[in-house]
């Protein structure tokens, strides 16, 4: 059975290995008959959105060729004469057939709009379920083509509205408490978005904080006036109505007991954040307080700054946007990570220039983020550097492809087995030691261990200069 993926890094998985689905534009067959949904796509169709507004001559051959190498890639065992089970022709084109959970897409969108008949719970289940499939940004592989910007933006809408709806049904249920920080954070990265006002709102008021509950409504307000002109939605309006006359209906069920555990103290993990806009900080330090064990020490506006609150606090990780004035963040990681037993530096971009991204890699730094990455991949990050992993923003390393594309690969590292290049090519991928043992099936200590061996062996300082290593060899490249 072949598991397609693109919720995340772009792969066909069968058996738990991924599957070789060749360059970037054969892989881009395959991704436009998934975002079909089943449907036949014609092939001047594909020909027109593979090569928008400039096919090549040997267009109507070159589609043919890749749609032979993709189906041998997914069906192996399949007689030469035998027909195609997964990659069907359906004049005058081609469809994708597979089961709904045999694809991310389909399974996601399948369990965003299930109805579970007023049942709380199911819902909840469901649409954890549902946001658990997304392993970073839909087809970012395909990113310059218009069918897949589209659609990366529709599966983005579709899973905001997951994210809101799971919000309202634990809501609902009485968990309002435990949900504030995330909907802080959702509101914060959304600000348009009325229904995350006002869920934060009421989860507010349910915990018994009617004034913050006002107070998001009042930055709803500011928000919608600022940037649209508007006044708040009529939902918004009556909530604030309802919370000032304190109504009866906003009252929900009493919280659920919590189950008692064994209390042991955790490590708490200490944070410098460095960035040049205000804005950002501020929604690092919502994220950053609303997270248990991690410790926001202090904040800076330039890679100067950063550098005194390093030596002054002793953190153990810092956040450092790479563009910033008079000391940029690239100059100031390198000087922190030169001096004796420096902390994890994790890079945030807005995708500078390609030569400072490239840079940092090979400076040592211990991961890259987006500035706009949910603020789970942003935890999910600063775990993986203190953790001895490290976590690269698949979008991130997606474009690191591209900025090498045309450039001369020379030979890869000799004495790797096969085996170690399928690692080597993961890591580069963005994929962290969880997410490699998921994908080959193994155990994810077993992949914790190797990648610790490859990198004494290839003496090298850790996995972010691996996949320096990886693109300069040629392991990955934009055709892989």
């Amino acid at each position: 059975m072949v598991i397609l993926r693109a919720l995340g890094p772009f792969q066909a998985v069968s058996d738990g290995r991924p599957l070789d689905l060749g360059g970037q534009r054969q892989q881009a067959v395959l991704a436009r008959l998934l975002v079909a949904g089943g449907r036949a796509i014609p092939v001047t169709t594909l020909i027109d959105e593979l090569w928008p507004g400039r096919p090549p001559a040997q267009a109507l051959s070159t589609i043919q060729g890749y749609v032979s190498r993709l189906r041998r890639a997914l069906e192996p065992g399949r007689a030469p004469r035998e027909e195609a089970g997964v990659l069907v022709s359906a004049p005058p084109g081609y469809a994708l057939r597979a089961g709904v959970e045999d694809v991310d897409v389909w399974h996601f969108e399948h369990l965003v709009k299930r109805d579970d008949g007023g049942d709380l719970a199911a819902t909840l289940t469901r649409l954890d379920t549902a946001l658990g499939l997304w392993r970073g940004p839909a087809l970012a592989e395909f990113g310059d083509l218009p069918w897949a910007q589209a659609e990366a933006q529709r599966l983005d809408d579709l899973r905001l509205i997951a994210v809101e709806r799971r919000a309202d049904a634990a809501v609902r249920l009485g968990r309002s408490a435990a949900l504030i920080p995330d909907l802080e954070a959702h509101a914060s990265a959304h600000p348009l978005r009325e229904e995350a006002w006002r869920l934060l709102a009421l989860a507010l008021y349910r915990a018994g904080r009617q004034a913050d509950a006002l107070g998001a409504l009042r930055r709803a307000r500011d928000v919608l006036r600022d940037d649209l002109g508007l006044d708040l939605g009529p939902a918004l309006q009556r909530l604030e109505q309802d919370i000032l006359g304190q109504a009866a209906h906003l009252d929900g069920p009493a919280a659920p007991p919590a189950t008692a555990v064994a209390s042991r103290p955790a490590e708490v993990l200490r944070v410098v954040v460095a960035d040049d806009q205000a804005l950002v900080r501020t929604g690092l330090k919502v994220v950053l307080d609303s997270e248990p064990g991690l410790e926001l020490v202090a904040v800076a506006e330039n890679g100067e700054q950063a550098i005194q609150q390093v030596h002054l606090t002793r953190p153990d990780v810092v956040l450092m946007d790479i563009q910033m004035p008079r000391l940029d963040g690239l100059a100031a990681a390198r000087r922190i990570l030169a001096e004796t037993d420096p902390p994890k530096v994790i890079m945030m971009t807005t995708f500078g220039t390609d030569d400072n991204l490239y840079s940092a890699l090979r400076a040592g730094v211990s991961g890259f983020v987006l500035k706009t990455s949910a603020p789970e991949q942003l935890i999910a990050a600063i775990r993986a550097a203190v953790a001895g992993d490290a976590l690269i923003d698949p979008a991130v390393t997606t474009h690191l492809i591209a900025a090498f594309a045309g450039r001369h690969n020379p030979a890869a590292p000799g004495g790797l087995s096969d085996t170690e290049v399928d690692l080597v090519r993961l890591i580069a991928r963005g994929f962290t030691n969880r997410q490699i043992a998921v994908t080959l099936a193994v155990d994810e200590s077993e992949v914790a261990a190797e990648v610790t061996g490859l990198l004494k062996r290839l003496d090298l300082i850790d996995r972010a200069q691996l996949v320096v290593l990886a693109y300069e060899t040629g392991l990955v490249s934009p055709g892989t």
